[in-house]
C-alpha cells in the first residue's frame, strides 16, 4: 500500500521585537487563507535570551558591573498542501525590517 504523503510547508519567523513578530505572523496566516489552505500556528517557540556582562571600569570597581540582553521571539506556522499561489503570495510579501523569515518544504 502506497500513502499519499501530505507535503508541507513550514515557516519559521525570529525577531528581537514581539509585537513585530506578532503582526508579520498575522499577515502571513491572512495571506494564506486568503488562497484556502489549512494552516496551523503561529506556534510559540521559547525566546532565546542571551545576557552579557560589561564592567564598568577597566582597571577598578571590578564588582560594579552592567547586564545586556538580547531576547530573540521565534514563531512557527506549518501550512498543508500549498499550492503555488500560497507560495507565490508567501514571496511577495511585504513584512517590517528586523523580521527573519526562513520557508523550508517538508
Amino acid at each position: 500500500m502506497k500513502e499519499t504523503q501530505i507535503q508541507k510547508l513550514r515557516i519559521k519567523i525570529k525577531a528581537y521585537d514581539n509585537k513585530i513578530i506578532d503582526n508579520s505572523a498575522r499577515q502571513i496566516v491572512e495571506a494564506a487563507e486568503r488562497q484556502g489552505v489549512t494552516i496551523s500556528g503561529p506556534v510559540p517557540l521559547p525566546t532565546e535570551i542571551k545576557r552579557y556582562a560589561v564592567n564598568r571600569s577597566t582597571f577598578v570597581h571590578k564588582s560594579s558591573g552592567e547586564h545586556y540582553e538580547m531576547r530573540m521571539h521565534k514563531r512557527i506556522i506549518d501550512i498543508s498542501n500549498p499550492n503555488p499561489k500560497v507560495i507565490d503570495a508567501l514571496t511577495n510579501m511585504n513584512l517590517p525590517a528586523g523580521v527573519d523569515i526562513e520557508i523550508k518544504m517538508i
